[in-house]
């Protein structure tokens, strides 16, 4: 395998890094110390700088303003922006504006995409379901009534749910069909209800009650909702890379500082031995994730469908995660959950990226399926 990047996939990354480099993981209350939301709004100004710094249009065409660049660049760029733990919408806007490019029909192309890339529209995904153990595309029900459809359903855990203006719902019709449907925050119908994720953000509980949208607002073409699955998981997958890494990193600045019985416990075999250990957790993130993001942009065919290769990512990035968190908090000691520190902020967010759009258990699962249908020669 050759994961040499492009020079507009490098680029991009680079770009990104100039963007982030002011962000401070800690800009925003404690988690630990907030009972609700640290924020009621995403970084508007850094979802700003994204936007001039053209990082909103990675995936759009450019005919809609964008790069034309794929699912490994914008993998590039949700690595950066996890190591500072930027709070913007970047995944799910971005991922839901190349979906509608990919499957949607002129209407909603023109009344979203060029305005997305230049982020004044915000998109966000319903993808965890009711309860977000569920497929979310049961979650939802959809019927046509003459030209219209009709959507009553309720998902959960929508993220960045009160900034999108609007938000795209997988929903299922009688004939077992997946659709995509994409309200408008504000519609009838549609009420919101406060949730919050392990990291202190905004969530919402997306509640669909007979809610009713035009033809031209709903994408049914076959594959679009298993697209865009994938490409969020993959985006995830870039999240959970960025922040581990930058989790081993302070780990290994702060072990080199601290000093036992006259030395640095980084020179301890214990705790060379464990860090190592989460390297290697890293690396295979790391490759897992390159594989999966390029079967998705390239479309070559594989062995297993490319939801395999997602479903792998997602285990090492769900189960590799987590073993860099709490390895990183054993070895801060005391230190690390002192919430004037920021470790304590990755370790929440780890979580809720670890969980987010399925456990590793529920991919293992999944992967089971894949392999038993496609049996490898």
């Amino acid at each position: 395998m050759d994961f040499t990047f492009t020079e507009e996939q490098q680029a991009a990354a680079e770009a990104a890094q100039g963007v982030f480099a002011g962000v401070a993981p800690d800009a925003v209350p404690s988690p630990a110390l907030t009972p609700g939301a640290v924020a009621d709004a995403c970084d508007r100004a850094l979802w700003a700088k994204l936007a001039d710094a053209d990082l909103l249009s990675l995936l759009l065409d450019a005919r809609y303003g964008g790069a034309g660049l794929d699912a490994i660049a914008l993998c590039l760029v949700l690595r950066e922006s996890a190591r500072v733990l930027a709070r913007v919408p970047l995944l799910e806007s971005s991922a839901a504006a190349a979906a509608v490019q990919a499957y949607g029909g002129e209407e909603a192309k023109s009344a979203l995409l060029a305005r997305a890339g230049r982020g004044e529209l915000v998109l966000t995904v319903a993808a965890h379901g009711r309860t977000g153990h569920d497929p979310a595309e049961l979650a939802v029900t959809a019927r046509q009534d003459g030209q219209a459809w009709v959507l009553d359903g309720v998902q959960t855990a929508v993220p960045w749910a009160y900034d999108a203006d609007v938000t795209v719902v997988p929903a299922h019709t009688g004939t077992g069909r997946t659709v995509l449907a994409l309200v408008p925050r504000g519609h009838e119908g549609v009420v919101l209800a406060e949730q919050f994720s392990t990291s202190g953000e905004r969530l919402g509980e997306l509640r669909l009650e007979s809610a009713r949208l035009a033809a031209r607002d709903v994408i049914d073409a076959e594959g679009a909702w298993e697209w865009l699955r994938d490409l969020l998981a993959t985006g995830t997958c870039a999240l959970a890379l960025g922040l581990g890494e930058r989790v081993l990193r302070m780990t290994g600045e702060y072990t080199n500082k601290r000093e036992q019985f006259g030395f640095p416990i980084a020179t301890f075999q214990a705790v060379a031995v464990q860090a190592a250990d989460r390297y290697i957790d890293l690396r295979a993130m790391e490759a897992t994730l390159w594989q999966a993001a390029w079967r998705i942009a390239s479309g070559a065919p594989g062995a297993l469908p490319a939801a395999g290769d997602v479903a792998v990512a997602k285990i090492w990035a769900a189960e590799g995660v987590r073993r860099v968190v709490q390895t990183a908090q054993h070895l801060h000691g005391g230190f690390g959950a002192d919430v004037d520190y920021p470790l304590h902020r990755y370790h929440a967010w780890a979580k809720h990226l670890e969980l987010s759009l399925g456990p590793a258990a529920a991919h293992e699962e999944a992967l089971g399926d894949l392999l038993a249908a496609h049996p490898l020669a």
